[in-house]
């Protein structure tokens, strides 16, 4: 199979965790926005839910296809949020924010009863750090702000580049207004210390660490689709 085609599967199992009349979290990137797209399909054919996008790009989907949005603040306790993620460890802790909307991702997420995370087996790592981990920084400071978070990773005896995130030539901005810095650490051995020291730095907005956020896992590969359930 492709890597649209296993991201559809992943989609289409978690698709069956949804009830009617659910409060719903809709995620952002490729494969949230196939599950999008089997939303519609059933709420065409009759299915009643309410959605909370977490970005503007993934509203936009949403209105063009039909599903019918509330805002977070009209619908502040949600049943369920489905999302995809950059990356998977054993215990379900999360990279997110390689489509920019970490923040309000994780806002949804934490005011949802439930998350479900939908991906392919390439996301699956043994320990995260592989893929960079985006930090949503406030534009004042930032420079200083880099430099608090290089030696916060020294600290914890990590090592890599910080990059900001640009779009051609010009930072790319989140739907907040703030900026990203891309963390190339390579490997991320204690993300609960890493999450406490990103989150003591004042220019810090949030970061891209999910922990203990998802509850279930949707993970599809050559060999079928497979669930993983957090085990806290």
């Amino acid at each position: 199979m492709d890597a649209r085609t296993l991201k559809v599967e992943a989609a289409r199992t978690a698709l069956a965790h949804v009830d009617e009349g659910m409060r719903l979290g809709i995620g952002t990137g490729s494969t949230a926005e196939e599950f999008v797209r089997l939303l519609a399909e059933r709420v065409s054919q009759g299915l009643e839910i309410v959605g909370v996008p977490t970005s503007e790009r993934t509203a936009a989907l949403c209105r063009e296809l039909g599903v019918p949005l509330a805002t977070l603040d009209e619908m502040p306790e949600l049943d369920l949020t489905v999302d995809g993620a950059d990356e998977i460890d054993a215990a379900l802790t999360l990279v997110k924010g390689g489509g920019g909307a970490l923040l309000r991702e994780k806002i949804v997420a934490a005011a949802s009863a439930r998350m479900i995370v939908i991906a392919d087996d390439s996301k699956l790592v043994g320990t995260l750090g592989r893929f960079p981990l985006p930090i949503e920084v406030n534009r004042f400071g930032l420079r200083a702000t880099e430099r608090a978070i290089a030696a916060a990773a020294v600290t914890l005896g990590l090592d890599g580049p910080l990059t900001l995130r640009m779009t051609g030539n010009e930072p790319f901005v989140t739907d907040g207004g703030h900026l990203i810095l891309d963390a190339s650490f390579g490997r991320i051995p204690d993300p609960r210390a890493l999450s406490g020291a990103l989150h003591a730095i004042p220019g810090v907005v949030e970061h891209g660490l999910f922990l203990g956020l998802a509850d279930l896992a949707v993970i599809s590969g050559a060999g079928g689709v497979r669930t993983v359930s957090r085990t806290e």
